[in-house]
């Protein structure tokens, strides 16, 4: 057997634990039940790992190698119970299912949320450290992770989302080619087969004709890959039973449905409408101050009340586009959401604030039937607003 590889004079695949002055001696002064809590600070060859006891000093500091087997080693060593966290990122859903049963508790956290860590230096201990306190002190954001059921129904939509994009973004190209020498390419034509060479033949110059057909060619490929993932993505989710209660809102298709359940995976994860539009980017962000102020010795709220500052920009963006476009194919076509979105615009309301209305009205029915397990009912359609 080979001797392991060495990192500044540790062995990689080895756990090393360094032991601080502030930890007991001996284990019999150590509470068998006590509380760990444990960071880490995670990247693809390395893991800085960080545990704080009941009364926040650090009792160990871990170097171990991002492998299955070496965490887990870590994690069944501790003694008492343990709970655990580590931010969001490229490794945290195979982390999540490799830790999810070994620990008390698991908090996968939002680095966003986390502006303590973009303070003051940075390196792998101080974020391993500043981790470790925020999970002591339950200041940590957390990030769903659970649902197994839809990991294959997530996994193809974002395959058909990367695909949509790059053909998206091959389509753009084709276009800019040509209005760089100055040809018109409106509509949809360029793109075809068959008014193909129709277009090659208003470039000039080789190159550029050489550049358009690879371009071409490269949407071609992506446009059969984009129809094949289409086409494993509706039939992945037709397994599922929450399916025919999503169907039945007007304006969820298959590809709008099948993005919901990747996203959200269960709708009980949502106590109320309101966390579902935060989630969706459906949610108004307030501010206000100065809540309260003396009038005559009696403490009155301020009259000026709370101000609106749009949007939460925190949110999942494949959510918002799903309910934001069919609002707006609702808002075009007949059926019981057109006339709510036209109640709207009789009482005075402008229609892109409509629309986002009608947006938050489709998300909250469809969390509602999602829960209930029910069929639409365009007779339980209130006309007030969302």
């Amino acid at each position: 057997m080979s001797p392991p590889r060495m990192i500044k004079g540790r062995p990689l695949g080895v756990v090393w634990v360094a032991v601080l002055s502030s930890q007991p001696k001996s284990k019999e002064e150590r509470p068998v039940n006590s509380v760990k809590y444990v960071a880490m600070d995670v990247h693809p060859g390395t893991s800085l790992v960080v545990v704080r006891d009941t009364e926040g000093r650090v009792v160990a500091e871990s170097v171990l190698a991002t492998e299955a087997a070496t965490i887990l080693d870590f994690i069944h060593g501790l003694r008492g119970t343990i709970y655990l966290t580590f931010e969001e990122g490229t490794h945290s859903a195979w982390l999540y299912d490799l830790l999810v049963g070994h620990v008390d508790r698991l908090v996968v956290c939002n680095p966003r949320q986390n502006a303590l860590l973009k303070a003051g230096n940075k390196s792998d201990r101080i974020d391993a450290r500043k981790l470790s306190e925020l999970l002591r002190a339950g200041l940590l954001s957390p990030v769903y992770h659970g649902e197994n059921s839809t990991a294959t129904v997530k996994q193809l939509a974002c395959s058909y989302s990367a695909l949509t994009e790059d053909t998206t973004r091959v389509m753009s190209r084709l276009k800019a080619l040509y209005r760089s020498q100055a040809i018109p390419a409106r509509g949809t034509k360029v793109y075809g087969k068959r008014h193909r060479q129709e277009w090659l033949v208003r470039i000039q110059g080789p190159g550029l004709i050489r550049r358009a057909q690879h371009l071409y060619r490269e949407l071609d490929s992506l446009q059969a890959l984009r129809r094949e993932a289409r086409r494993e993505l509706i039939a992945e989710c037709r397994q599922h039973a929450d399916v025919k209660w999503l169907r039945s809102v007007p304006f969820l298709g298959p590809i709008r449905t099948a993005v919901l359940i990747a996203r959200v995976q269960t709708p009980h994860r949502f106590r109320t409408k309101r966390q579902f539009w935060a989630y969706g980017g459906l949610a108004l962000e307030t501010r206000s101050s100065s809540d309260y102020q003396l009038v005559k010795g009696q403490l009155v709220r301020n009259p000026k009340g709370v101000r609106i500052r749009g949007l939460n920009l925190n949110h999942n963006h494949d959510l918002k586009d799903v309910f934001k476009g069919a609002a707006t194919s609702a808002s075009t076509h007949s059926g019981p959401w057109r006339s709510f979105y036209e109640g709207l615009l009789a009482k005075g309301m402008q229609p892109a604030l409509a629309r986002l209305t009608l947006a938050r009205k489709i998300s909250a029915v469809t969390l509602r039937i999602w829960k209930k397990g029910e069929r639409f009912d365009a007779e339980q359609l209130k006309p007030q607003t969302a």
